[in-house]
């Protein structure tokens, strides 16, 4: 027999009740989810700047009294996470999800404390999975729809330096006397990205030398990229309804690629 739509549904549990409220939080479009997102990717960035400040801490009481405390908080955020799928298969499949565990990992394994920096930025990956939180801001704040192509370049940029700082780090911290901590580390990869290279810091064999040549080869061309970012016209995402190019001048009223009149909102320019 077909349901009786008269007949009252039974109520939701509170269990399920809290699993739709953290869904909406993480997957949804209002303006509390969007809080959640952003606010939850401040805690990413706050947790990646305590890792590299506390690999200069790594033996005191403290420091591992808080790295606990960090993993217990990762550990619910985790398991709530998982939870709140109803595919598990795709939670699983996230590069996010297996970083999220390695770094939990390296904070409970006291083992680890000279070359946990490597594994904790792994958290990092956090980063480049919560790129939809731009789409986010750029919907609250003027500020990231004109700048989203440097945010963008900004962060790719970013993790690229502090990963690559990180396995510099973790290889030459016993065998090359210039790199003592890891804000050495960082200072040798930024000035081997941007060929400076002020020769203060040096790799003495063969795989710090393929490290640094990587380094130059692979970051050069991310750093280029936040150049033109920064000095190229600034840019529109619209996507044009007839030949879909997304990417217009600011003051476009045609497509370039077809023709198509536009209508693209602005909210103007006092300077003009």
């Amino acid at each position: 027999m077909p349901p009786n739509d008269s007949q009252p549904r039974p109520a939701a549990s509170p269990l399920n009740r809290m699993r739709s409220r953290l869904r909406r939080l993480y997957f949804g479009n209002d303006a509390a989810a969007r809080q959640f997102r952003i606010t939850m990717l401040v805690i990413d960035i706050a947790l990646i700047v305590y890792f590299i400040v506390g690999s200069f801490y790594y033996q005191s009481w403290w420091h591992r009294v808080t790295d606990l405390v960090v993993a217990a908080f990762l550990i619910g955020e985790w398991f709530l996470r998982l939870w709140i799928y109803d595919l598990r298969w795709k939670f699983f499949r996230q590069p996010a999800t297996w970083a999220d565990l390695v770094v939990i990992g390296s904070l409970l394994v006291p083992l680890f404390n000279e070359s946990a920096l490597f594994l904790r930025v792994l958290r990092f990956m956090r980063l480049l999975h919560s790129y939809h939180v731009l789409r986010d801001l750029r919907e609250s704040w003027p500020f990231f729809r004109r700048h989203e192509d440097v945010i963008d370049a900004s962060v790719k940029l970013a993790v690229f330096v502090f990963v690559m700082s990180s396995i510099v780090y973790v290889l030459q911290v016993r065998i090359n006397p210039g790199i003592n901590n890891y804000v050495d580390a960082l200072y040798f990869t930024v000035t081997t990205l941007t060929t400076t290279g002020f020769g203060d810091i040096i790799m003495r064999d063969t795989a710090g030398r393929l490290l640094a040549v990587a380094i130059m080869i692979l970051g050069f061309g991310l750093f280029l990229r936040l150049i033109q970012a920064i000095f190229r016209p600034a840019a529109v995402r619209f996507p044009c309804p007839d030949c879909g190019l997304e990417r217009h001048d600011a003051d476009a009223v045609h497509c370039k690629h077809c023709g198509r009149v536009l209508n693209i909102r602005s909210e103007g320019d006092p300077g003009r």
